[in-house]
């Protein structure tokens, strides 16, 4: 196994509903900056579960942790999309040592009471999360009208800018695939856990230093925000023209931003 420079490697963690092409942008600038990307894809997002019954993001953490630990990975940089980002956030505070720098795109731990401010709270979906842990409802609804769902979701979520329609495509096909619809909605069940794990990080907050990126049309300022309540050391950043996908949709800003990061913090 050739061993990756523990101050280049970049672990990245795509959210609910897309798959690793959410990194299509930001892969080339990271490894022409001499970062190497490691795209991980969570259990169910996008991709059948496996043996993953357990979707607390706290047990993803651990899974992840043991994962890295298998390759060899002793010190690394995360970055964390949606549910990857709350994955990423707790990763970050069960490993100091490990983790040398955090980017969370797009996500507000569970847990942390913060007002979406304009234009994002006009076009950031609310509908999903309670439809979504509705015991039986999506399993009911959602076969065979993924269009509908997925499709709902991400447009709306994406604002004004919207997604390149094959992407939007290929993340919707995706989602059909068996397994999918059950281990996504396991994400959004288990919130009693993940309160409790995210209060945790109130009494011991995080101390990687972290780059916290919103979309105008989405989180926006909030990520931020949200992140001071649980880690000691967050530099925001807002994209004008992004929804809930700044990578995708502002991909030169945002790996600009991300890799200056990274060289400044992350090698410290």
């Amino acid at each position: 196994m050739t061993r990756i420079p523990a101050e280049h490697a970049v672990v990245l963690l795509h959210g609910w509903p897309v798959t690793p092409a959410h990194w299509r942008g930001l892969l080339p600038a990271l490894r022409g900056a001499g970062f190497v990307p490691i795209p991980v894809t969570l259990p169910g997002l996008g991709a059948a579960p496996g043996d993953t019954h357990e979707f607390r993001k706290s047990a993803l953490a651990r899974g992840l942790q043991e994962k890295l630990a298998r390759l060899g990975h002793a010190r690394f940089a995360v970055i964390g999309h949606d549910w990857g980002g709350t994955v990423a956030a707790l990763l970050a505070a069960a490993m100091p040592e490990a983790v040398s720098a955090l980017v969370i795109e797009e996500e507000v731990l569970p847990g942390i009471e913060v007002d979406v401010p304009a234009p994002g709270a006009d076009h950031y979906p609310t509908w999903h999360g309670p439809f979504n842990r509705a015991p039986g409802l999506a399993e009911r609804l959602v076969p065979g009208r993924e269009d509908a769902y997925y499709g709902s979701f991400l447009t709306q979520s994406a604002g004004p800018a919207g997604l390149e329609p094959v992407i939007l495509r290929s993340y919707i096909d995706a989602y059909r695939a068996e397994g999918v619809l059950p281990a996504g909605l396991g994400y959004y069940r288990t919130r009693s856990g993940d309160l409790a794990d995210v209060g945790q990080l109130r009494e011991h907050p995080i101390s990687t230093p972290v780059l916290a990126i919103g979309g105008r049309y989405a989180m926006g300022s909030v990520v931020a925000d949200g992140l001071r309540a649980v880690a000691t050391d967050v530099r925001g950043l807002v994209l004008d023209e992004s929804g809930h996908y700044p990578v995708e949709q502002e991909p030169e800003t945002a790996a600009r931003a991300i890799v200056e990061f990274l060289r400044t913090r992350g090698r410290s």
